[in-house]
């Protein structure tokens, strides 16, 4: 399942590059200068990776159920409403300069609880979705192609680490993690290298998991990066 494994990839790609991008783009948009480019960034976002969900969702053989597909929207949804709500309360906190008030308070609960578990969670929730589906096929797919999903499944652990820890979601993230790989590596390992997919979610997972472990070893718990001076 060659094409598969170019889907995995592709998606991981996209997937790090506009959800990692923003931090590095905070400077301002000259044709609106109380907007950053990481807004910029973040608007194209759903548009890029909901059509590569759906993709992934339908990659294979059996054609998606009525209950999957409504699955998929509601999940889908879920996604956009968490990072569009982190996008508009995120925006206004930069010009938001008082601290205390209403209004910083409820910023910053748009911003830094409530989107990024909404959204987080629908990340979560379309990864399981794709995983369910491709494991409940009858029989292998076919040989996976380890160059394509091994770096994929490396972009999208690291990247899915990265997030969950600087989003502070890990009380979602950790678990959800943990499940995936315990999935794999026992009702699902003697079928892995026949469904590319399974395989890219499952890989991806434990590299997350591996580096849970050794974040909350190194720093004696699991602080957001911005905390421990490594970003702003």
């Amino acid at each position: 399942m060659a094409n598969s494994g170019r889907l995995a990839l592709i998606f991981a790609s996209a997937f790090a590059a506009l959800l990692l991008a923003p931090a590095f783009l905070s400077f301002q948009f000259s044709p609106y200068d109380l907007v950053k480019w990481g807004d910029i960034v973040d608007l194209a976002t759903p548009l890029v990776l909901l059509p590569l969900y759906w993709f992934l969702f339908q990659a294979g053989p059996r054609t998606p159920t009525v209950r999957e597909v409504v699955a998929f929207l509601v999940l889908a949804a879920l996604w956009v409403e968490g990072q569009g709500m982190h996008l508009g309360a995120n925006s206004i906190g930069h010009l938001v300069s008082e601290t205390g008030t209403d209004l910083a308070d409820l910023t910053h609960f748009y911003d830094e609880v409530l989107s990024h578990y909404l959204w987080h969670a629908g990340i979560m929730g379309l990864s399981a979705l794709a995983v369910w589906r491709e494991w409940r096929v009858q029989g292998a797919q076919g040989s996976v192609s380890l160059a394509s999903l091994l770096p994929a499944a490396i972009i999208y652990g690291a990247t899915f680490f990265v997030i969950v820890i600087e989003g502070a979601t890990w009380p979602l993230g950790l678990p959800f993690a943990a499940l995936v790989t315990i999935f794999g590596l026992t009702y699902a390992r003697r079928s892995l290298m026949g469904r590319p997919l399974l395989s890219f979610f499952v890989g991806a997972h434990a590299l997350t998991l591996v580096l849970f472990l050794a974040w909350a070893i190194v720093q004696g718990g699991l602080p957001e990066f911005s905390e421990v001076g490594i970003i702003d």
